[in-house]
C-alpha cells in the first residue's frame, strides 16, 4: 500500500540530513561567496595560475552544493507525489511511480554517500586505465578485451567521457594492451579500487578440446594531471621515437610513421600511442599518459615515506590478485580484498561493478581509521 512507503521516505529524509551535515553544505555556500568576492577584487587575474586554482575550487564547491540540492529536489518531488497518492481514491498507479522514484533516489543518495569516502587529493579528477594481458596468449588477450568493455560500459552508464589513448590488438583475437582516459567527476576516486590483477576462469572458446582455462590481466589506474604546473617535464629528459602503427586502422595507419613512443630517461618510464592517425595527436596523448605515470610515481614515493615514518609494513598490493571471475564450473565474481561476491557474472561484465567499488572504499576507511 502507498501508506507503507512513508517509512522509506522517512529513511531517505534522515539520510539526506546526514549528507547535508557531512558535506557541510552551509559552510561550502559561505566559502563560495567568499571566493567569488575574491574574484571581483582588482588584480585577481594578474596571476593566471593562482586565479585558475581559485576558479577550480569554486567549481568544485558548487558541484557538491548542486549535488545535494538536486537530491533534495528529487526528495521533495517524490514526497509531493506520495501526498497526492494518499489523497487519491485509486492510488495504485501513483504508488508504482512513487516506489520507482524512491528506488532511483535511494541509488542516487548511495552514490552521494560514496563520494564522502573520496577525500584524497586526486579523487575528484579523471582517470587513466591501462590494461595488459598476462601469460596465456589469445585467451588472456580476449580477457583484456572483456575487461575493457566492462570499464567502458561502467563509464558510459555514469555519463563519463571515454578517450582511447593506446590500443594494441592481439595477434589472433582480443587485445594485448590498452590505455583509456575516463573523464568525469570522481572517476579516479572510484576506479583506483580496480588496480591489480584480475583472474578469469572459464571454458576457453579458443580451445577445441573444451578445457577450462585460467587467465590473468593486470589493471593499472592513474590520476590524470589537470594542473600543468604540477608535473613539469624537461624536454631534454625525453627520447621520442616514431614508428609505423600496426593492427587495425586502415591503410593510412600502416603507411606512415604516425605512432609515437616516448622514453623518460631519468625514470626509464616508456609510453606509446598509436591509436590516432596523426603523429601530433599520438604525441599529445602519449605525453598525457607520461604525465600520469610520473604523477603516480610521485604519489607512491610519498606513500612509502609516510609508511616509513609510521613504521608500517609496505602492503604488497601492486601485482596481486584482487578479483576472480568464474564462468565455469559455476558463476561467481569474488573480490578477494573485501569478500564481496555475486553470482550474476554477466551483469558485472556489463559494467555493474559499483558494489565492489563501494566495498573497497569502505574497507579502506575502516583500515585507515580503526575503532
Amino acid at each position: 500500500m502507498i501508506a507503507d512507503l512513508k517509512r522509506d521516505l522517512i529513511e531517505l529524509a534522515e539520510r539526506l540530513e546526514e549528507l547535508r551535515v557531512s558535506l557541510d553544505i552551509a559552510g561550502k555556500v559561505r566559502a563560495v561567496n567568499a571566493l567569488e568576492e575574491k574574484t571581483a577584487e582588482q588584480g585577481f587575474w594578474d596571476n593566471p595560475v593562482e586565479a585558475q586554482k581559485v576558479m577550480r575550487e569554486i567549481n568544485d564547491l558548487k558541484d557538491t552544493i548542486g549535488l545535494y540540492n538536486t537530491l533534495k529536489r528529487q526528495y521533495d518531488d517524490v514526497y509531493t507525489l506520495w501526498e497526492l497518492g494518499m489523497e487519491d481514491d485509486d492510488p495504485d498507479e501513483i504508488e508504482k511511480e512513487v516506489a520507482r522514484d524512491i528506488r532511483h533516489l535511494r541509488h542516487n543518495v548511495e552514490q552521494a554517500e560514496l563520494t564522502l569516502l573520496l577525500g584524497d587529493k586526486y579523487d575528484k579528477g579523471n582517470a587513466i586505465i591501462s590494461l595488459h594481458a598476462g601469460a596465456g596468449g589469445t585467451e588472456a588477450q580476449d580477457w583484456v578485451q572483456m575487461l575493457l568493455r566492462m570499464y567502458t560500459r561502467w563509464a558510459e552508464e555514469k555519463g563519463y567521457k571515454i578517450d582511447t589513448l593506446d590500443l594494441l590488438p592481439g595477434d589472433e583475437a582480443g587485445i594485448k594492451s590498452a590505455s583509456i582516459s575516463i573523464e568525469g567527476p570522481y572517476a579516479y576516486g572510484y576506479l583506483k579500487s580496480e588496480k591489480g590483477v584480475h583472474r578469469l576462469v572459464r571454458i576457453s572458446p579458443f580451445d577445441a578440446s573444451g578445457r577450462r582455462h585460467t587467465s590473468f590481466a593486470s589493471v593499472d589506474v592513474l590520476p590524470e594531471v589537470d594542473d600543468e604546473t604540477e608535473i613539469v617535464i624537461d624536454p631534454a629528459d625525453l627520447r621520442i621515437d616514431t614508428f609505423r602503427s600496426g593492427g587495425a586502422g586502415g591503410q593510412h595507419v600502416n603507411k606512415t610513421d604516425s605512432a609515437v613512443r616516448i622514453t623518460h630517461i631519468p625514470t626509464g618510464i616508456v609510453v606509446q600511442c598509436q591509436n590516432e592517425r596523426s603523429q601530433h595527436s599520438n604525441r599529445l596523448k602519449a605525453m598525457k599518459l607520461l604525465q600520469a605515470r610520473l604523477l603516480d610515481l610521485e604519489i607512491k614515493k610519498k606513500e612509502e615515506e609516510l609508511n616509513k615514518l609510521r613504521g608500517e609494513q609496505q602492503e604488497i598490493a601492486w601485482g596481486s590478485q584482487i578479483r576472480s571471475y568464474v564462468f565455469h564450473p559455476y558463476s561467481l565474481v569474488k573480490d578477494h580484498r573485501t569478500g564481496v561476491e555475486t553470482g550474476n557474472v554477466q551483469a558485472v561484465m556489463d559494467g555493474e561493478i559499483d558494489e565492489f567499488i563501494a566495498a573497497y572504499l569502505k574497507s579502506r576507511i575502516k583500515r585507515d581509521n580503526p575503532a
